[in-house]
């Protein structure tokens, strides 16, 4: 190596560099940034986060499609020094990207979908506040290292090692900010019901990540509800629109309740399946309404489920059952605001991960048809 030890995003193998060189400037030549300006993967970072990944830089951890690059720990390494982590994030994004490859979440479909959505990452127990990620204020928003790095090392991986650059491989039509960066924490400190993980058989002492292909997070606001019904009536009406993939191709979403919404909820002794149960039960649209009343011709829409009936009142729910609602409690404890995070649809299944190993990875459901 000459002056400046660098590492290639796209081969484990290190470059040399002539001396003086702007790094940041040479990345951009390369290909190799989001749009923003990364961090030189000088050998002694590298070296630093393959130690964090438990050494061995050659083992591949996983193939990223589309282009179903082989991502070895050494190249993860690369990426995770170029978004800014530190060592400590590095077991997150691994699992991340392990959770984001199991075929129930069809990457490779949401990685060249001309849909905008991008992956979710929500982290629970005690991983994600050891690494300081954040769950609370502007949890969605900027400032905070652990949740914009984490996020955008996954981005990167998704880029560098499995093709999805825009106008390639990636048809996204629009887009939207989260293909920068998606990743949060759960308020567990702040929620009033179990931490979602714990809801989903893991112990309080397991750290998880869960991944979900998704819009991004639509704002609802209640400042005068002080009953369950009146606040969840609002994300009801967030959710009955015609415009989400949801509506249109059934599938799962999240829901992001803010702490004052969740605390004036769990008052009236809700749980959190109560609160699943009610959005599943009374948001919906007619049928008539996603068929535009057939002015365009017979719709039959065979994305949404087989069972559903099509009769132009007939009530076609959001997604198919409680279940297919994530819940989480996230946010700042002052603002009665809550989200609705609309999915991709049928053709993607999120997957809940042990940051150590082990999934929920489901079938892959294509035109309502599952395979194993």
């Amino acid at each position: 190596m000459a002056d400046t030890a660098t590492a290639s995003a796209a081969s484990p193998a290190d470059l040399r560099v002539p001396a003086g060189t702007d790094l940041v400037e040479w990345y951009f030549a390369q290909g190799w940034t989001d749009g923003l300006p990364v961090v030189p993967p000088t050998r002694d970072k590298v070296d630093a986060m393959v130690a964090a990944l438990g050494g061995e830089p050659d083992f591949v951890e996983c193939r990223v499609p589309p282009r179903y690059g082989e991502l070895s720990r050494e190249v993860l390494a690369i990426n995770l020094v170029m978004a800014g982590c530190k060592p400590e994030y590095a077991p997150v994004v691994r699992a991340a990207l392990l959770a984001l490859t199991q075929p129930a979440f069809n990457l490779n479909g949401v990685q060249a979908t001309t849909h905008m959505a991008a992956p979710l990452l929500v982290v629970n127990g005690p991983v994600a506040g050891a690494i300081g990620m954040n769950g609370g204020m502007n949890a969605f928003g900027s400032g905070n290292r652990a949740n914009a790095t984490i996020g955008r090392a996954i981005r990167l991986v998704l880029l560098n090692v499995g093709g999805g650059w825009p106008g390639d491989l990636d048809k996204s039509t629009l887009g939207h900010p989260g293909k920068y960066t998606y990743a949060v924490g759960e308020n567990e400190q702040d929620s009033p019901w179990a931490p979602y993980h714990v809801e989903k058989g893991f112990a309080p002492e397991d750290s998880t990540v869960f991944v979900i292909a998704a819009e991004p997070p639509h704002s609802v606001t209640n400042h005068v509800a002080d009953d369950p019904e009146g606040i969840l009536d609002s994300i009801c009406s967030a959710m009955s629109t015609i415009a989400h993939n949801n509506a249109v191709s059934s599938g799962h979403c999240a829901v992001a309740i803010g702490p004052e919404h969740a605390q004036t909820i769990a008052a009236r002794g809700w749980t959190r399946h109560d609160v699943q149960s009610y959005l599943h039960m009374n948001a919906w649209n007619r049928f008539g309404d996603l068929a535009f009343d057939h002015r365009y011709g017979r719709v039959y829409n065979r994305n949404l489920p087989r069972w559903y009936k099509r009769d132009a009142d007939s009530r076609i729910p959001i997604v198919p059952s409680p279940d297919h609602i994530h819940l989480f409690v996230i946010g700042g404890t002052a603002g009665r605001f809550s989200a609705f995070i609309p999915g991709w649809g049928h053709m993607s299944s999120p997957v809940l991960r042990s940051i150590e190993g082990g999934t929920n990875a489901a079938s892959i459901c294509v035109n309502g048809t599952c395979y194993l």
